[in-house]
Order: structure tokens, then C-alpha cells, then sequence
């Protein structure tokens, strides 16, 4: 795509109720920040890399780490309501208001911090060659949802696909879950849709030994786990 600007969003808030500084958490001998932050360096496809945070232990781990952009996100963006779409607009805006304008956008949350460089790159190329979609990575269901159960008060159970309810898991059909690790999207239509996981979207996947998502400590330690692997 000659002559596209390519921005790199990495959303880093400082709280968290589950994880607090979850996002400058130790994983091997790097934050999660870092292994992001590296990694997005390491394709090579990116116009200018950013930070979008509130908090000042977040942004002076940046600064140690080499971001050169770091945006100094408004409070309410680090909180309930506010979502990523709130804050990668923030951020684009920012960039505009220096007369520095993008075409596409790329999010990478810290949390996924097995994703690759090859990752991004097949991310990147699936939004070329489907203009107007926006690309979300995805991994398979390490167990399938088609298999849930409902357990009322009184203990009982009810399938939610009664359908499906019995069946062998190969016999029920593949499911797949946003694994939050890339995020590709047009700027212009996540502006007009103030979404970016609006139809249509495409899917890239992942296997399951580089989705993982660190909500908590718990989640922390299958990374460090799968790593040693």
C-alpha cells in the first residue's frame, strides 16, 4: 500500500482491579510492555510506535525501554466505560493535532506478549488484501463453548446448545474466541463505525501457545510456563 501510514498503538492503562501494573509485569527478564514494544519494532511496518497510558510508572518504563512516543492518556479513558476505540482515537487525534496523519492503525495490547513478528506481518497482509475489513487475530476454543451448561439454583443443569448436548467435541463445530493480540483497522471507518470489531472482519489465527491473554497472575504464570517450553 504506497504511501500508507502505518501507526502502532500499544494501550498500556496503569490500574487494574485484577493485575495491578499488570502491564509492566516481569515475564522472563521483560516487561510485557517490553516484549510488545520489541516486537513491534522488529516487523519493521511501522511508521511511528506509541504508548496511550495514565499512568507515570507505565510511561517512565516507557521512556527506559526506548518508546519515544508516549501519549498521556485523560483519566477517563483509563476507566469504565471508555474502551480501546476511546483511546486509539484519542491517540490518532493526538498525532493530528501535530499535523502527523495516519492511514491505518495497528493495536497491540501488552497482555499478549507471545504474539510474533511473522504474526503481525500475516495480520498486516490479510487487511491488504481485503480493503475495508478490519483484521482481528483469533485462537480455537481450548474447549468447546458448543459443550456449555447452564447450573441453575437448584443445581440443575441445562445445555445451552441442547443441540449440540451429548455429542463427541470433534463431531461439534470449530469455535473461535478474539484473543486480543492484533488488531488491524482502517482509520477512517474505525472513525465512522467508532468500533473495531465491526462487520465485516476477518480473522487471523493463532495457535493457542501464542494467544495467551494475561488478565492475572494465574494467567502470568502459564506465559512464563509456555516460555520455559
Amino acid at each position: 500500500m504506497t504511501g500508507t501510514r502505518h501507526l502502532c498503538l500499544i494501550p498500556a492503562k496503569q490500574g487494574s482491579t485484577r493485575f495491578p501494573k499488570k502491564n509492566i509485569a516481569r515475564l522472563g527478564n521483560r516487561s510485557l510492555l517490553q516484549w510488545t514494544f520489541d516486537i513491534a519494532r522488529e516487523t519493521n511496518l511501522f511508521d511511528t510506535i506509541a504508548l496511550s497510558t495514565e499512568g507515570s510508572a507505565v510511561a517512565q518504563h516507557g521512556h527506559e525501554i526506548g518508546i519515544q512516543y508516549i501519549i498521556d492518556r485523560p483519566r477517563e479513558l483509563a476507566r469504565d466505560p471508555a474502551g480501546i476505540v476511546d483511546v486509539a482515537l484519542h491517540a490518532v487525534d493526538h498525532f493530528k493535532s501535530q499535523n502527523s496523519n495516519f492511514d491505518v492503525l495497528t493495536i497491540l495490547a501488552p497482555c499478549s506478549p507471545l504474539r510474533t513478528a511473522a504474526d503481525i506481518h500475516a495480520a498486516f497482509t490479510l487487511y491488504e488484501e481485503n480493503p475495508g475489513y478490519f483484521v482481528m487475530s483469533v485462537s480455537e476454543f481450548s474447549h468447546t463453548p458448543f459443550a456449555a451448561l447452564e447450573l441453575s439454583n437448584d443445581q440443575t443443569l441445562k445445555p445451552f446448545f441442547p443441540e449440540h448436548f451429548g455429542r463427541k467435541s470433534q463431531e461439534m463445530p470449530k469455535a473461535y474466541r478474539p484473543n486480543g493480540a492484533i488488531h488491524v483497522v482502517g482509520i477512517d471507518r474505525l472513525r465512522a463505525e467508532h468500533s473495531y470489531v465491526a462487520s465485516p472482519v476477518i480473522g487471523y489465527e493463532m495457535p493457542q501457545e501464542r494467544a495467551v491473554d494475561i488478565d492475572n497472575p494465574l494467567d502470568l504464570a502459564v506465559a512464563e510456563a509456555l516460555l520455559l517450553k
